[in-house]
């Protein structure tokens, strides 16, 4: 379930080798939109820009407990809950699932072992999520990587998926070029604004009933491109 791979996870944690592990496990099994924090205070700010759909809480932090960290993320929203943690005592165990935490996995672990745990509770928190983003004249089915036209599938290149999902995740608003490129290149994208350019135009054949007068994928000149999509 591809779709499911693109939702918005924060990890806090106060190892920062830590952070980068799990990070790295995550992106490895192409999770691609993650954040981190390593105290309660820089969590919350992350978490207010960033709005994760997954967290992943350490239950000892420099400045309070992942316990407290919970209650006050959930004050502003609901989403899914992991405790990673070194403390692996039963009254702690019982502490977060009663405030609500999907599951509770004690260091050390195998990365398996996280990557199967973080799977199983995004299929049971967003089961019914319809993968299927409607656009004008046609959909994005991201669980299958295709464009539906016309009854008809057009697959999507890993660069023409990466760079729909960017577009989707802020679906009405500016995404930057700058953004657009870390999306699909990664890290280092400066040098890639000819092809994104090239690529944005290959998405167009696909989505718009005439590319060359866009309506679902519009340049914002001099920024960026937003994508325009339509209620179900």
């Amino acid at each position: 379930m591809e779709y499911l791979k693109q939702k918005r996870i924060l990890i806090v944690d106060d190892e920062l080798a830590l952070l980068e592990m799990v990070t790295s496990f995550l992106t490895d099994n192409g999770f691609q939109y993650i954040q981190t924090a390593q105290t309660m205070k820089e969590a919350i700010r992350v978490a207010d820009d960033f709005k994760p759909e997954f967290a992943i809480l350490d239950v000892m932090l420099p400045d309070g407990s992942g316990f407290d960290l919970l209650e006050q993320l959930r004050e502003k929203a609901d989403y899914p809950v992991l405790f990673l943690t070194a403390r692996g005592e039963d009254e702690d165990k019982l502490t977060g699932f009663d405030m609500g935490a999907d599951d509770y996995l004690v260091k050390p672990f195998l990365p398996k072992e996280l990557i199967f745990r973080i799977t199983a509770i995004l299929k049971r928190s967003y089961k019914g999520e319809n993968p299927q983003v409607p656009l004008r004249h046609c959909k994005i089915d991201f669980e299958r990587a295709v464009i539906v036209k016309k009854g008809e599938d057009l697959p999507l290149t890993a660069k023409e998926f990466a760079l729909l999902s960017a577009l989707y995740r802020q679906a009405g608003r500016i995404v930057t070029i700058d953004a657009l490129c870390e999306a699909a290149w990664g890290e280092n994208p400066f040098g890639y604004e000819n092809s994104l350019m090239a690529h944005i135009r290959r998405i167009r054949e696909k989505i718009e009933a005439n590319p060359s007068q866009p309506v679902s994928l519009l340049t914002v000149k001099g920024l960026g491109y937003k994508l325009i999509v339509e209620e179900a």
